[in-house]
């Protein structure tokens, strides 16, 4: 562990944040952002690369072109993981166990992603086991804002903010969250093939087998948000570890969504009722007017289902990390300045610039952004830009 650095579940630098936000409404706010596409300046990190995952490859051989080029960044995330372990349980008995028994475990995932796991393991070097928790943590650490808007002419826009690394090592030098910084340099724009032509497209971090942000070309597009709930993921990921395996992971059913749906109403209803290891929302986008939704998932089923419906006036749907019907955490208030900006850009003007503007705006864009992905169902037209938010910023 680099010397400076704090690692804890809240470092004392996180903590001196904690007042100024209690003791204002919004200290990190400012006014809508305009004019900020095409990306540059202090908020832009930089250009995301492309990958192709052959899918009539056999699994253990998909990844091993991304992995050969990505292996090294890779392996510093995973390092950082377990520096942040050791923190916790100096003895090292959790790295032991994760790298000895979890990874027997890889064999009761489903068919392909237990052997894309296996490859993904050969090819970069890192232990299986080791690759399994890095792709566990996609499940229960991932804080984003999605939002799918339809214009006036009926063309629909999907965007969301990738937020990622919430407690999991505070770099009081350079006033950042050591995750999200490492991760960065694995961000990939994905497009998997079957026949030499594109299934779906996705925007992921390498050695990441599910999806979280993806479209489906001409039919849909879909993002994926974590819900805190007190029957959340550690839940569902306890039960596999002691047996029960009948829930899904959420990033293996955006993935098979994505590869098999037919529809945005066959996207649709499996989202809504397959049963899950952790409690979600998915954000979903059509390819007619009145397609886009956000469904708020339990493990078990679908609490509520959120439509475009533009005879009511609800031209977009937008969802951070908390339920609709529920006011967000004041320490981490992102929707209310969203709509505040979505409002502010009215239907007349929105497209995928404007709705970057919105997620380049503070709290919306914040020290855990990782990146910004814009798409569009025609075609499935997919951009991605790597994010830097500038002090004064939200820790989140």
């Amino acid at each position: 562990m680099a010397a400076g650095w704090g690692r804890a579940l809240l470092p004392p630098a996180a903590l001196l944040v904690l007042a100024p936000l209690v003791l204002a409404p919004d200290p990190y706010g400012e006014d809508c952002k305009t004019k900020t596409y095409p990306p540059s300046g202090p908020t832009f990190k930089g250009n995301v690369p492309t990958y192709i995952i052959n899918l009539d490859l056999p699994p253990s051989k998909r990844w091993d072109e991304l992995m050969r080029d990505k292996k090294t960044e890779l392996k510093t995330v995973v390092q950082n993981i377990k520096d942040i372990a050791n923190t916790f349980f100096p003895s090292g008995k959790i790295v032991d166990i994760v790298d000895h028994k979890i990874s027997h475990l890889t064999e009761t995932l489903p068919y392909p992603f237990n052997e894309e796991l296996q490859g993904i393991a050969n090819s970069s070097g890192v232990p299986l086991g080791e690759i399994v928790i890095f792709n566990i943590f996609y499940e229960i650490f991932t804080v984003c804002t999605s939002i799918v808007a339809e214009d006036k002419t009926g063309k629909l826009y999907h965007a969301r903010n990738l937020d990622f690394g919430l407690f999991l090592g505070w770099d009081v030098k350079n006033n950042s969250w050591t995750l999200t910084r490492e991760l960065k340099p694995t961000v990939v724009n994905l497009d998997f093939q079957r026949n030499n032509k594109t299934v779906f497209r996705s925007t992921n971090f390498a050695g990441y087998i599910g999806m979280v942000s993806g479209v489906k070309p001409d039919l849909f597009t879909l993002t994926m948000n974590e819900r805190f709930s007190l029957d959340g993921g550690y839940v569902g990921i306890f039960e596999w570890f002691l047996g029960r395996r009948d829930g899904m992971w959420m990033g293996f059913l955006t993935r098979a969504v994505l590869e098999n749906a037919t529809s945005y109403q066959d996207a649709k209803d499996k989202l809504a009722k397959t049963r899950l290891l952790a409690p979600a929302y998915f954000i979903l986008g059509g390819k007619n007017s009145g397609e886009g939704c956000v469904i708020t998932r339990s493990r078990t089923a679908a609490l509520d289902i959120w439509d475009l419906d533009i005879k009511k006036g609800t031209w977009y749907v937008l969802e951070t990390n908390y339920d609709r019907w529920k006011p967000p955490l004041i320490l981490d208030n992102r929707r209310t300045p969203a709509m505040k900006c979505l409002n502010q850009t009215t239907q007349e003007n929105i497209s995928l610039p404007t709705i970057y503007d919105v997620l380049s705006t503070k709290p919306v864009l914040n020290k855990l952004t990782v990146c910004t992905t814009l798409m569009e169902v025609y075609n499935g037209h997919t951009e991605t830009y790597l994010r830097e938010c500038p002090d004064p910023c939200s820790p989140w």
